[in-house]
């Protein structure tokens, strides 16, 4: 922790916001960077600079401005503009941001010199100036993410904190269990920072916040069960030495299962080809395997420091007397359990309708996965609330070509260059198109068309806002009449780049999630040592996720209005609520099949139910609780992520394995264990 606690403020500087370093290589937009370089040496970031009034502006004051802009001493080269809008009530200017100049610091510098420019009265009327394009885009991101680490780290332990003490009733206790979480973060953090720094993976601020809630959510999980299990021995009067090598012995095999469950899903995001979805793999993986370590060893330790006292000022109870055989005095033995042992008895009892009807529920809640928008957002919507670069493009849009300020690019042979034009300019939703020339602008007379490498590259202006879903419309459709004419054209820019980005995230969809299944299904299989059960489990925490994904559905467009998720939402979401989901049938079924060799197949799963409801519950709040801090971060992916994640772990504990996976073991009774020797009536 002490290595560890500092690196929190340098992982900043080895996180990217440029979204065209995700994309794989062989994307189309990735290339047409590469060709973007050879053309422009600079390495400079564009920002929109756009001044709207309510009275008409003189040539003059966009003059002034646009000294004003170079004077910030953040510009590499010339500012483009003024550009007058036709109504003369606008300024456009493109404004190349030094590569040696932070641009969230560039940015804040050209929108204080826009602030001052609009109150000192440069501009006739009403005016105002906001900066957007790529850089005020980035630099809203930026602030949306910074010091909110904290934040998120501060309301996620206060969460735990609340319900630890709750369920403890202790004092102390929380405090070591919160303790070992911490540590886990720490050392998880030292790891991903120099994983970053040597470049084996790409970061950004919302892996990072990622990381750090589930790190504290399962980490807290995987204490909950060991002090469980040390609850239990002392309880049973055990001395604390003896207790502690109980809780280890009777533990390590569901947290190491369920801990691998986890680890497996999650690195299976490395056959992701978007390398923001790659990273999060090994960074999240590191959570979990710090996360059973701190477990392991940390809690322990802190628990035969503090012995008994851990749990003041209320001791554990007696355990209850046990039966010892199967059927005798089990529905006395359960009541003696309180509300978990009267929901056993419950189930067992109507184990068939009980199934049937959750099972039903859950798929009529699948229904609503028909209404999720998971096609894309636009950037400017990416950040929740207003913000500069939003407010930009919408006045972009009032006054001019509403792409005007991020231009799709293309680079064609020279020999082409004429045809890739005409076909381009005829393509529906490109107002106007042009070849570079040798100065930067316009091929006119007396300028001629600047060549590199036998290419020559055209600028085109969208009608529609570089973010928007028609001017992802409007790059297919251009790529699809500037390749029939050259074959060997590339078409790259703002928007191109989101559509790349949309549809590798898609195909990341159906290619990821059959490996996840098959994955933990062979995990499952090899735990319980059976083929029914981890197949039902599989399918339950399947049907779960499809329940938690239709309500989030009719949540964003109803409740809160999103105007649509990321591509990988769906992705992201299924793999942490089936490796997580899992988790806790893990927790369940490696009881139950411990007390099913002692008790019987019927007997086995009430009292697994009854001595594991309520840790695993506990759990289950814990890591929705903790995700549900993501809402925090004034990141729609964020919210909608952690929405997705509590409720469907919700969803699992409460649900699920309360009542579904009991029912179904129930009515399968022995078969469940099929081909195990279980399934034959032998331990």
């Amino acid at each position: 922790m002490g290595v560890g606690g500092p690196t929190f403020g340098k992982i900043g500087d080895v996180q990217t916001t440029d979204q065209t370093t995700f994309l794989p290589s062989s994307a189309e937009a990735t290339k047409a960077v590469e060709w973007q370089s050879k053309f422009n040496s600079s390495e400079s970031i564009p920002a929109v600079v756009i001044v709207e009034s309510d009275a008409e502006l003189s040539p003059a004051s966009g003059a002034t401005f646009a000294t004003a802009l170079k004077d910030t001493g953040v510009v590499e080269g010339d500012v483009v503009g003024p550009i007058p809008s036709e109504d003369k009530k606008a300024f456009e200017f493109i404004v190349p941001i030094s590569a040696n100049t932070d641009s969230d610091v560039a940015v804040e510098a050209l929108r204080s010199a826009g602030a001052a420019a609009a109150g000192d009265g440069t501009f006739a009327g009403n005016s105002a100036v906001h900066v957007t394009g790529a850089a005020g885009f980035t630099a809203d991101l930026k602030e949306a993410f910074g010091g909110i680490d904290g934040i998120l780290l501060l309301v996620a332990v206060i969460a735990v904190l609340v319900i630890l003490l709750i369920v403890y009733r202790s004092l102390l206790l929380p405090f070591a269990v919160l303790l070992t979480a911490m540590a886990a973060l720490c050392a998880a953090i030292v790891t991903v920072y120099f994983m970053a720094k040597a470049e084996f993976i790409r970061i950004d601020g919302q892996s990072q916040g990622i990381l750090s809630i589930l790190v504290i959510g399962a980490a807290t999980d995987y204490c909950l069960l060991f002090v469980a299990r040390y609850r239990e021995a002392i309880a049973a009067g055990e001395p604390k030495a003896a207790a502690i090598k109980h809780a280890w012995k009777r533990s390590v095999e569901p947290i190491l299962a369920s801990a691998g469950t986890v680890v497996v899903g999650l690195l299976c995001l490395m056959f992701s080809d978007l390398n923001s979805n790659k990273a999060l793999g090994p960074i999240t993986a590191s959570g979990i395997v710090f996360s059973v370590l701190a477990a392991l060893t940390l809690l322990p330790a802190l628990l035969a420091l503090l012995g008994k006292a851990a749990f003041w000022p209320f001791q554990p109870k007696p355990a209850a007397a046990s039966s010892g055989t199967e059927g005798q005095d089990i529905g006395a033995w359960a009541r003696q359990h309180g509300v978990w042992g009267r929901l056993a008895l419950w189930v067992r009892k109507h184990h068939r309708p009980v199934w049937i009807l959750t099972a039903l529920v859950l798929a009529a809640g699948c229904l609503g996965v028909t209404q999720l928008k998971a096609s894309g957002v636009p950037d400017s919507e990416l950040v929740l609330g207003q913000t500069d670069s939003k407010l930009g493009n919408a006045a972009i849009a009032r006054h001019f070509d509403a792409g005007a300020g991020s231009p799709a690019q293309i680079y064609a042979t020279e020999a082409q260059g004429t045809p890739v034009l005409d076909a381009a300019t005829k393509v529906p939703g490109v107002a106007s198109a042009y070849v570079v020339g040798e100065d930067g602008g316009p091929v006119r007379p007396g300028v001629e068309p600047k060549v590199v490498e036998g290419r020559v590259q055209i600028q085109a202006t969208f009608s529609d806002a570089a973010d928007s879903e028609e001017a992802l419309s409007t790059v297919a459709s251009l790529r699809e009449a500037v390749h029939a004419v050259d074959g060997e054209a590339l078409v790259g820019g703002a928007s191109a780049t989101s559509l790349d980005k949309q549809v590798t995230a898609q195909e990341d969809v159906k290619k990821i999630i059959p490996i996840v299944l098959g994955a933990i299904l062979l995990i499952l299989m090899l735990l319980l040592r059976s083929v029914v059960a981890p197949v039902i489990l599989m399918v339950t925490t399947v049907l779960s996720y499809g329940t938690a994904m239709g309500v989030s559905a009719l949540v964003f467009n109803g409740l809160f209005n999103f105007p649509g998720a990321d591509p990988a939402v769906p992705l992201f979401g299924f793999t942490f609520l089936v490796a997580l989901g899992v988790d806790y049938n893990i927790f369940l079924m490696t009881r139950v099949r411990e007390e099913v060799k002692a008790h019987g197949a019927q007997d086995g799963i009430t009292r697994g139910l009854t001595v594991t409801g309520g840790v695993i519950t506990s759990a289950g709040v814990v890591l929705a609780a903790t995700f549900a801090a993501l809402s925090v971060v004034p990141i729609m992916f964020m919210v909608q992520l952690g929405f997705i994640v509590a409720f469907g772990v919700l969803l699992d504990t409460l649900v699920v394995r309360s009542l579904l996976v009991p029912a179904l073991g129930h009515t399968l009774g022995r078969s469940m264990w099929w081909p195990s020797k279980l399934a034959r009536g032998k331990a």
